[in-house]
């Protein structure tokens, strides 16, 4: 049984005592498995390295569900648990966020949420998402089940709406004059979208860009940062109307001019899309809307997700 199996475990009971439940009435506090002491004697327990102490906070018939599903049954087995990984390692710091707790009856609780466990070396830490159910038995919480499974690390894909269609590669559809190519791909756990655009003249590349696309989780909105290939910068607003986004941008280059448009971007259908810069300013200066560019997947379907 693996080390970091056991400290999420610790983790999760830790957590569970150290914090309130919603409906606990003042004349519970003492018993409540969110009032300090009984928290403070579970964190002592563990970090002293105590297999039968810390077993004692669960039931006699408890029942523990790692990540893989292996069930460890019994106070019994779980002494025997603790001891086996105390023996291999003691002094991991636990850190916890509660997403969910509510009382069931005045004797039954329920806690769901996600621990992180940094271990004594300082290594990286081990993360779970866990369910756990918690009786009180003669005034005191106790914990009868709990279940770890994998913490996936949040993401804003759903806020992306259709620009998921965006991943891929691209190529323009005429050679002649001016086109574009251009790649999409996720990032950071499909929080970000990343891109690499780059417009041509007949074929050959003249100005490209790389630009990350985000969720706003403020401005609840989609944004995007770029950077060009000749040193500037500039940042957008994305607004979806159909399957058009339009894209407000506001960039700086080297020579400190100050460039503004509306990107727009169409989706015509899962393989082909169009992009046409509009509304250009230069320093205040209107200048013509650009060419209409049409480009298309380069793969012949459109990728899974």
């Amino acid at each position: 049984m693996s080390y970091s199996k056991t400290t999420c475990l610790a983790a999760i009971l830790a957590m569970i005592l150290a914090l309130p439940l919603a409906g606990t009435s003042a004349q519970d506090e003492k018993a409540a498995p969110g009032q300090g002491k009984r928290a403070q004697e579970f964190i002592a327990a563990f970090n002293k390295g105590d297999a039968k102490a810390v077993a004692a906070f669960w039931t006699e018939e408890a029942s523990y569900v790692d990540q893989t599903g292996h069930e460890v049954k019994g106070r019994a087995a779980l002494e025997k648990m603790y001891a086996g990984e105390f023996a291999v390692q003691k002094g991991a710091k636990l850190k916890v966020t509660v997403t969910a707790a509510r009382m069931v009856t005045a004797d039954v609780a329920l806690e769901d949420g996600i621990t992180e466990v940094t271990p004594a070396d300082g290594g990286p830490p081990t993360v779970a998402r866990f369910s756990a159910v918690l009786v009180k038995k003669n005034g005191e919480w106790f914990f009868e089940s709990v279940h770890d499974s994998v913490a996936h690390a949040p993401t804003n894909a759903a806020h992306f709406d259709s620009l998921e269609l965006l991943i891929g590669e691209w190529v323009g559809e005429d050679l002649k004059g001016e086109s574009a190519t251009a790649s999409y791909s996720w990032a950071e756990n499909q929080n970000f979208i990343v891109s690499n655009f780059t417009t041509t003249l007949n074929g050959i590349p003249v100005t490209g860009v790389t630009q990350w696309i985000a969720w706003d989780s403020v401005e609840k909105q989609v944004r995007s940062w770029s950077f060009y290939s000749g040193g500037g910068i500039g940042e957008g607003t994305w607004t979806k109307d159909g399957n058009k986004w339009s894209i407000k941008v506001s960039a700086k280059t080297t020579d400190g001019k100050k460039v503004s448009a509306t990107n727009v971007l169409t989706f015509v259908d899962g393989n082909h899309l169009t992009w046409q810069p509009t509304n250009l300013t230069i320093d205040g200066k209107a200048h013509p809307d650009r060419p209409v560019m049409k480009l298309k997947r380069a793969q012949a379907e459109m990728p899974a997700k």
